[in-house]
């Protein structure tokens, strides 16, 4: 009765493929949205497979099929947490945003932090919790699980783990190598598309790589992040 029952299913709510109708020279734009509560169950399929549990049984779909990344790459992004422990609250927040968390005072949602003075609160991405640390200089005095609705305590803690805020997450050394692989491959086609006149095609792939690519830079990721992952796991 204790064991981890998750779901590993498709999160698309809607999804539109990239697609050419050369009759009518219209370019359809790839566009999808994501079913944040199901992403939620799928990030939280991949913390208990990781957590080095024995007793995770999966429900999916064929979503299994395809890839989630590289499991040394989520694993190395994964937080340990304990309470007594030295450590800066600034070097806290780098590994957040390593593990792609994004920083938001306002809106506080599934993936996202915010700090007030010595308190960072943490709305994990693969539950309907969020974690608070507390900072006295630069030792963790507490570690507590609270409602992200109304701040209350649900549970004090020893220690914690936080894992990824993604499933398609890899290092930063890898990543500054997909990107220039990618950008060399973009280079190669624009030129190719220009020497065979297609000019307006050129500038679109140029225009649509590049925007991803900054994304990736600025975010960590993009809207279409895992049509990149190939590039990402091979560098």
């Amino acid at each position: 009765p204790n064991s981890a029952v998750e779901y590993f299913v498709s999160y698309y709510d809607y999804y539109q493929p990239e697609a050419y109708l050369p009759v009518t020279d219209t370019y359809i734009e790839k566009d999808l949205s994501i079913n944040d509560e199901i992403e939620k169950l799928r990030l939280s399929t991949t913390s208990s497979l990781l957590s080095g549990r024995k007793d995770v049984i999966v429900i999916s779909s064929v979503s299994c099929l395809y890839g989630i990344g590289n499991p040394e790459d989520f694993h190395s992004n994964t937080i340990w947490i304990n309470k007594r422990e030295k450590n800066s609250r600034n070097a806290l927040l780098r590994k957040l945003v390593d593990s792609l968390y994004s920083r938001n005072e306002i809106d506080f949602q599934r993936g996202t932090f915010r700090v007030q003075g010595d308190t960072v609160d943490i709305f994990v991405a693969y539950g309907d919790h969020a974690i608070r640390i507390v900072f006295w200089g630069n030792e963790i005095e507490e570690i507590e699980t609270i409602d992200p609705v109304n701040g209350n305590t649900i549970e004090v803690l020893d220690q914690v783990v936080i894992y990824p805020a993604n499933i398609f997450i890899t290092t930063k050394e890898r990543m500054q190598k997909a990107i220039s692989q990618i950008e060399n491959d973009m280079s190669d086609q624009v030129q190719y598309f220009n020497d065979i006149g297609k000019e307006f095609e050129a500038n679109r792939l140029r225009q649509k790589v590049s925007y991803d690519l900054e994304m990736i830079r600025e975010l960590g990721y993009c809207s279409i992040y895992s049509f990149w992952f190939r590039d990402l796991l091979s560098s």
